[in-house]
């Protein structure tokens, strides 16, 4: 953990859309511009010595979008994984996707297993997509795996009355990840939009105006200055 007390950044990547639609172009060519702005929250987050950065990529009410600006964005997806694997794994990154991957093309669920694979030796920096996620959904399937596991003997009645909540955590997809402490957002929008609902309980919430394709590393060093001088009391006086 860095200087700052900051161990995972997560970003909420708004306003491919806008950015695109300001200049004329299609709502996909802002949402290939915003790859750069990927790689500068990358480079800022190996500098500053963070160890989680989440990208909020595609939420599950995404999937309601335009069928063509959702194959778009799935056939980027594509193509990136490809045209970065050998970057990422050079830079010591570790490569996840998590969400509702059921919905995802075999195609695309194929090259993200192969590259999760390649590069989970890796510990500079933990990088995860969160992709056809939501919060709702997040907890809803914890609690249908909860509620599998007790069904098949897998835990006792005991152990089920005795849920708490660390280890109703072990149910979310985040399970192994810790908590962010911040959630930037960027477009000016200040929601959350179904992101992170159980795991944002204590992190701190920073919204800026900067579209994500214009957004740079100066950006991130803002969102730490801004996280500085807060004072995180989780509950207590």
């Amino acid at each position: 953990m860095n200087s700052k007390g900051i161990k995972h950044m997560s970003i909420i990547m708004d306003g491919n859309g806008r950015w695109a639609e300001l200049r004329g172009e299609p709502r996909s060519m802002g949402h290939i511009a915003g790859i750069k702005s990927v790689k500068q929250a990358i480079e800022a987050s190996i500098v500053n010595n963070v160890e989680y950065l989440s990208l909020y990529a595609f939420s599950e009410e995404n999937w309601s979008r335009p069928q063509e600006e959702v194959d778009k964005l799935m056939s980027l997806m594509l193509s990136s994984i490809g045209k970065e694997r050998e970057e990422l794994n050079n830079q010591g990154i570790r490569f996840r996707v998590l969400g509702n991957r059921s919905r995802l093309s075999l195609e695309l669920n194929n090259a993200i297993d192969d590259l999760m694979q390649f590069t989970e030796d890796n510990t500079k920096l933990h990088l995860i997509i969160m992709l056809s996620y939501s919060g709702k959904w997040d907890i809803l399937q914890a609690a249908k795996a909860l509620a599998q596991d007790y069904k098949l003997n897998k835990i006792s009645e005991e152990e089920f009355n005795q849920i708490s909540l660390s280890s109703f955590e072990d149910y979310l997809v985040t399970r192994d990840v810790p908590d962010p402490d911040i959630i930037l957002r960027t477009a000016s929008e200040q929601r959350l939009s179904n992101y992170f609902l159980w795991q944002a309980s204590y992190s701190e919430l920073i919204f800026i105006d900067t579209l994500w394709p214009d957004f740079t590393k100066e950006d991130y060093d803002k969102a730490l200055k801004i996280f500085s001088k807060r004072e995180r009391r989780f509950g207590k006086v």
